[in-house]
């Protein structure tokens, strides 16, 4: 059978109207995705009407303030994916004329745009065959191919969309990606997925083998507990605080910054009422000038979602002994955990 036909007919008859399907703009095509990260369809819809009639251009968005934006994304959770609109938006319409780049290679240089969003931009709105691979397309490929490589692998990872790109036509590879997306969303769904009417049922090898329940496989089965850090990027001037970690948690004897950990996702507000908060700032007056995205760290049996707040302080300050003030430009000097080693010039670089 001619998979991509095939596959191509099931769309054409059963794809969803959607309001940002049937468009090649760039702005409206990127604003579905962003909205779509970690959203159901059904919530992120109306958050995207919305985005469209107060911001119905990328120039709009960028001349919008941050409270504005925030304002309009309220209640879909993770800010960092507005921030990451607005100063996207500011950028194309700044620096790059208000025209969103042509291809995936460009458009993975914008913040907050990786190897998902740029395919689907590039293949949609560009005709680039950069194929899409989300969690409907891990699944859908899985068991029609009957593969059996965690998906949560580097090598999955690398086989699947290398299937993919395989699979993706030249012409018109923006449908193809939807389709297949679609496909795993509305038939090859996650649980009890009604394979009787599957176009695919003939030729599904996870059908045959009767596999469907079991694919696809993710590798890490271990159970992983959740640590959320919030660390404190604090400016003195030209200078910082930091720690040395002690006692037998993860990263003894490295350096680190003042660090606020909770049990749970902590909204900004909420960040600064907790009393390992107070326990570390007291009374000084603290700016906060920003709250980066959210950076997932894997260890063996720990998932740390870190975010660095990032602040600045005046004049004599005195943090509990623990912490030290040295010079921002001494720290390359300290043995600090990768996750916070590699990324100590980018924590410093913000005006």
């Amino acid at each position: 059978m001619d998979f991509v036909a095939e596959l191509l007919n099931w769309y054409r008859k059963n794809k969803r109207n959607l309001p940002w399907r049937g468009t090649k703009d760039p702005y409206k095509v990127w604003l579905s995705e962003i909205i779509l990260q970690q959203t159901r369809v059904e919530q992120g819809t109306a958050y995207y009407h919305a985005f469209v009639e107060n911001y119905p251009d990328v120039q709009s968005l960028a001349a919008a303030t941050e409270d504005h934006v925030l304002k309009t994304w309220q209640g879909l959770g993770y800010y960092s994916r507005a921030r990451n609109l607005h100063a996207t938006a500011r950028i194309i319409a700044g620096e790059m004329s208000g025209k969103f780049p042509g291809d995936h290679a460009g458009l993975l240089k914008l913040k907050g745009i990786g190897d998902y969003t740029a395919s689907a931009i590039s293949s949609i709105c560009f005709n680039e065959a950069q194929p899409v691979v989300d969690g409907n397309v891990y699944r859908f490929l899985s068991r029609y191919f009957g593969i059996q490589t965690p998906i949560d692998s580097t090598a999955g990872k690398k086989e699947f969309r290398e299937i993919a790109a395989e699979l993706i036509p030249a012409k018109d590879p923006g449908t193809f990606n939807q389709a297949m997306m679609e496909f795993g969303a509305r038939q090859c769904t996650p649980r009890n997925p009604d394979c009787s009417v599957c176009v695919f049922r003939l030729s599904c090898v996870a059908l045959k083998k009767k596999l469907v329940t079991r694919l696809p496989i993710k590798g890490n089965k271990t159970k992983v507990s959740n640590r959320y850090f919030y660390y404190l990027i604090l400016k003195n001037g030209k200078n910082t605080f930091i720690r040395q970690r002690t006692g037998k948690d993860i990263w003894q004897g490295l350096h680190d910054f003042p660090l606020i950990e909770s049990v749970a996702v902590l909204e900004e507000k909420q960040v600064v009422k907790i009393s390992s908060w107070k326990k570390i700032v007291g009374n000084i007056p603290v700016k906060i000038t920003g709250i980066s995205e959210e950076h997932i760290h894997l260890l063996s049996h720990r998932k740390l979602h870190v975010r660095f707040i990032f602040a600045e302080v005046k004049g004599k300050v005195v943090l509990p002994e623990e912490y030290r003030k040295v010079a921002i430009s001494e720290l390359e000097k300290f043995a600090f955990p990768i996750l916070l080693a590699k990324n100590l010039k980018e924590l410093f670089s913000r005006e």
